[in-house]
């Protein structure tokens, strides 16, 4: 099945880009849902679906919310405030959803799914309080998604910047044909193949967000609500080369700058890890790991992220950029 969109000169006008959260949080709940081995990230789901078990968020509101395929409710996504609203606002964003919307977006599920799991049930009776599902969220974030949020960050505004610059030279039309191939643009017409429902823009406010995600793939997600403009999340230019090794083995001039132990624990810091694990991994005390994360901390090369029990250190971009420099020199 074919879907279009017509488009008038007012949509092209407000159509903007942005990069969303929870545009990564709904479709990479949906690859660790589905349990298939995708190849492009593999090696972000062998460490996160662990995690996730362990916490029990694998049984949770959000779980039951991402089905492994078909519908996700529209709430999930709610249209983003700026280019790149944070997680916190995105979650304000989702608690302030109408109460009739969200038993809408659930009785929507039931009907696709067959039917609701207990969690959802109970949302679906009171559909106002929205706070269990977005500390479920939280907790996902937290666990799945922070701990690598400066490399996916890095890929989307790549994209972003890369499709801008596409817009300033070559025009919108040419923008939607290059976007993924499935998109295309004609006679003020935007065309997606190989959909399963029909789209339709009645009751739509103007204009387009345009969304990259790295979660997405292979094909583009579409929300087509009432009273918001459409949004196409796509997938990001660079997802494929997302999760290789970066640059890791310290120099001797970095060393040389942040002392051996620093720059010992940065390079081992291509995954994120807990203290545990890096002086298990580098045969540093867990002591002195923990003070060498604290200065890295301090000095914004390293970042905390709470995963249940344990603190997953993970590098900042600024630390990516360093080791990438050093290695270059």
């Amino acid at each position: 099945m074919r879907a279009e969109l017509a488009f008038s000169a007012g949509d092209l006008a407000r159509m903007r880009f942005a990069v969303s959260p929870m545009w990564e949080v709904g479709p990479s709940m949906r690859l660790l849902r589905s349990g298939r081995d995708d190849p492009v990230h593999r090696r972000w789901a062998g460490q996160v679906r662990p995690r996730l078990a362990a916490a029990g968020l694998d049984r949770g509101p959000l779980a039951e919310l991402v089905p492994p395929t078909g519908y996700v409710p529209d709430f999930l996504n709610p249209v983003p405030a700026g280019p790149a609203p944070t997680l916190a606002e995105e979650l304000a964003a989702i608690r302030a959803t109408p109460p009739g919307r969200v038993r809408a977006d659930l009785d929507r599920l039931a009907h696709e799914q067959g039917s609701l799991g207990p969690h959802l049930r109970a949302l679906h009776d009171s559909p106002g309080d929205l706070s269990g599902l977005t500390e479920a969220i939280s907790a996902y974030w937290d666990l799945g998604l922070a701990p690598y949020w400066a490399r996916i960050r890095a890929v989307l505004d790549a994209d972003v910047f890369h499709r801008t610059r596409q817009v300033a030279e070559h025009g919108a039309g040419h923008l939607f044909n290059e976007l993924h191939t499935s998109v295309s643009w004609d006679d003020s017409t935007l065309r997606l193949s190989g959909r399963h429902r029909p789209l339709s823009r009645r009751g739509t406010a103007t204009g387009l967000l345009l969304i990259p995600s790295v979660f997405t793939g292979p094909v583009p997600f579409t929300r087509v609500t009432p009273s918001d403009p459409p949004q196409l999340a796509y997938p990001a230019r660079g997802t494929g080369a997302l999760w290789e090794a970066r640059p890791g083995a310290p120099g001797g001039a970095l060393a040389a700058v942040l002392g051996r132990s620093r720059a010992l624990l940065l390079a081992e810091l291509e995954s994120p890890a807990t203290t545990t694990e890096l002086a298990r991994r580098t045969g540093l005390s867990a002591p002195g790991v923990s003070q060498f994360l604290t200065a890295l901390r301090g000095a914004g090369l390293v970042s905390a992220h709470r995963a249940g029990r344990c603190v997953l250190y993970a590098r900042t971009a600024a630390a990516e950029a360093l080791l990438a420099a050093s290695a270059g020199g």
